[in-house]
């Protein structure tokens, strides 16, 4: 059967030059941040170096992300609040501050994600930038389901009113191009039913969600939500790297209690934060997945064979820090289109029956860099060779030159490669679960993970289910002007199973059975939960157990992704605590 020219430039393309080419080539977003009201303009913002060596608040939030902006925001409304944030602003225009131009020609600095890779051997990012993780991701927005909610013992009324606030900062409803509306009707006709048209709530059936895009295509990020904060009442220091919470003895308290933190600046001078006195003064941890269990660890409160072996203190022995981790696995195929097709995000939901959701990213240019006058746009995305999975290039290796040359590589490609889109489908839950580990003392190296992916049955089975829904999608009629009409499922199936995806081995034979698919193109979507499980390492109000004064308020605390994304609820359950916390304050 002939080949479509998309299959015959990718044939052709098929070497080291396509790993860095597909890189560019799979994008999924142009990061075009709003460059005025700049946070770097507000007063409470100041880079490490200017921080000073003593300093004392109501309470410390350590990770300025997607979780631990709006909490911090809703805590300074009548307490005096530290953010503390490893990276740098997400806006582009930082000349007139001198410390922001030197952190940002620091390579090491500047780069809003680090990469890594599981020991699954799945290429990872782990955002490092104020605003978290909502800085680099696809901006599709949806909350969790009403049965989410009621498992996690929350306040239903107070979980809508503070999922509510989150919408009124920065969501919007995204204009539906042809190649999503395709998609849309598409998963219907696969039998993705109801049709539930626009919708922020998770139920089954096909939807389109909101997204933190506005019309220009201006991405707005958790960082927003700080301007909303009380300017008397909250300090934002950056590129604060936080190495431990202290810990000291306290008459009448039978266990540690947490009275601080210390954090180093790019120079590597040493800052401490005190808790102000009083008892109701807290650290709060809100440093994502990877980051809260670490600096759990290195503190002295997790596994005691674990810290002994790396030479840390156990204050507390708590097994569970650093269980139970879990990333929702993803898998994609390109469909190469006849026609143009226009760059979108996701915007379309399938929530099937069967617990896998279908989701899609389209675009010509997957975010190539360009120039528009005197801004720079930047691509950050799944595929982008900043961060995302398609750059195989090891992190070692990413210096803008060679970055640089990967857009070049993908430039001389033939343009036909290039056009179409991503189906991406992932699974509910998962049920697999890993673990995350210290690999050293040093706050600032990522920690070791492994997730498992597909260890147990009943996730590869959703996988294959979510597999099949795609076939039938590319094989309906509303997608047909989307697809080549001399083009097979399978030989769709087979040049997507060739993309440099991951760094697994590969097995290489003409059929390939859907469980093979899923294992050996599984992706991250960056829906990192679990490692401080609420029951396990915190209770219901998210205090670590075994210690006074120290939470952890982030998505460590799930123990499923909420909904088919996670980010809306990780931003409510900031705001959604933050009220509570004030609440407590003031009871008597």
């Amino acid at each position: 059967m002939p080949s479509s020219p998309a299959q015959m430039a990718l044939g052709r393309a098929r070497s080291p030059a396509l790993v860095l080419a597909a890189a560019v080539l799979g994008a999924l977003c142009v990061v075009a941040l709003s460059e005025d009201e700049q946070l770097e303009n507000l007063r409470f913002v100041q880079h490490a170096q200017d921080a000073p060596l003593v300093s004392h608040y109501n309470y410390i939030v350590v990770g300025g992300g997607t979780s631990g902006c709006p909490l911090a925001a809703t805590l300074s409304e009548h307490s005096r609040v530290l953010l503390l944030e490893r990276g740098g602003l997400p806006y582009r225009n930082m000349s007139n501050q001198e410390h922001f131009t030197d952190a940002l020609a620091d390579t090491s600095l500047a780069s809003p994600a680090q990469r890594f890779v599981s020991t699954d051997g799945v290429v990872n990012a782990r955002a490092r930038v104020l605003g978290g993780g909502s800085c680099l991701n696809a901006g599709f927005y949806t909350r969790a389901s009403n049965e989410y909610v009621r498992t996690a013992g929350w306040d239903a009324g107070l979980v809508n009113s503070s999922y509510r606030w989150v919408e009124r900062a920065l969501v919007f409803r995204p204009d539906v191009p042809p190649w999503q509306a395709a998609l849309r009707d598409a998963l219907l006709e696969a039998g993705v039913t109801p049709d539930n048209g626009f919708t922020f709530d998770h139920v089954t059936g096909t939807k389109i969600g909101g997204t933190i895009f506005d019309n220009n295509g201006q991405r707005h990020t958790a960082a927003d939500f700080l301007r909303h904060a009380r300017p008397r009442g909250l300090t934002v220091v950056l590129y604060a790297t936080v190495s431990r919470v202290l810990f000291r003895s306290q008459e009448g308290v039978p266990y540690p209690v947490a009275y601080g933190v210390v954090f180093a600046d790019p120079l590597g001078v040493q800052h401490r934060v005190y808790l102000r006195d009083g008892g109701k003064n807290e650290v709060i941890l809100s440093a994502g997945t990877l980051g809260s269990p670490q600096l759990l660890m290195l503190s002295g409160v997790g596994p005691q064979v674990h810290l002994e072996a790396h030479g840390i203190q156990v204050l507390v022995d708590q097994p569970m820090v650093g269980q139970g981790v879990a990333d929702n696995p993803m898998n994609s195929v390109f469909i190469p289109s006849p026609v143009p097709v226009g760059l979108s995000l996701v915007q379309v939901v399938g929530i099937t029956k069967s617990g896998s959701f279908i989701e899609g990213v389209s675009g010509s240019e997957f975010g190539i860099p360009v120039s528009d006058g005197a801004r720079r746009l930047a691509s950050f995305g799944l595929f982008s060779p900043q961060t995302g999975q398609l750059g195989t290039l090891p992190p070692g290796q990413r210096t803008p030159e060679a970055l640089q040359r990967a857009a070049e590589a993908m430039r001389r490609l033939d343009r036909r490669a290039f056009r179409g889109g991503f189906i991406l489908e992932k699974i509910l839950g998962p049920v697999s679960t890993g673990h995350i580990e210290l690999r050293s003392t040093d706050p600032r190296a990522n920690p070791a993970v492994t997730f498992n992916y597909f260890q147990e049955a009943e996730d590869l089975e959703r996988c294959v289910r979510g597999i099949q829904t795609i076939e039938r999608v590319i094989q309906s009629r509303a997608f047909s002007n989307f697809t080549y009409a001399n083009t097979t499922v399978e030989s769709i199936f087979t040049d997507s199973a060739n993309f440099p995806v991951n760094l697994l081995p590969r097995h290489v034979n003409d059929s390939r059975s859907p469980e093979q698919y899923c294992r050996e193109t599984v992706m991250t979507i960056w829906h990192y939960h679990g490692g401080c499980h609420v029951g396990a390492v915190v209770d219901d109000n998210y205090r670590v157990f075994g210690v006074r004064g120290l939470r952890v308020i982030d998505s460590s605390t799930f123990r499923y992704s909420p909904g088919t994304n996670p980010q809306a609820t990780v931003m409510m359950l900031g705001r959604y605590m933050g009220i509570k916390i004030q609440a407590e304050r003031w009871r008597k």
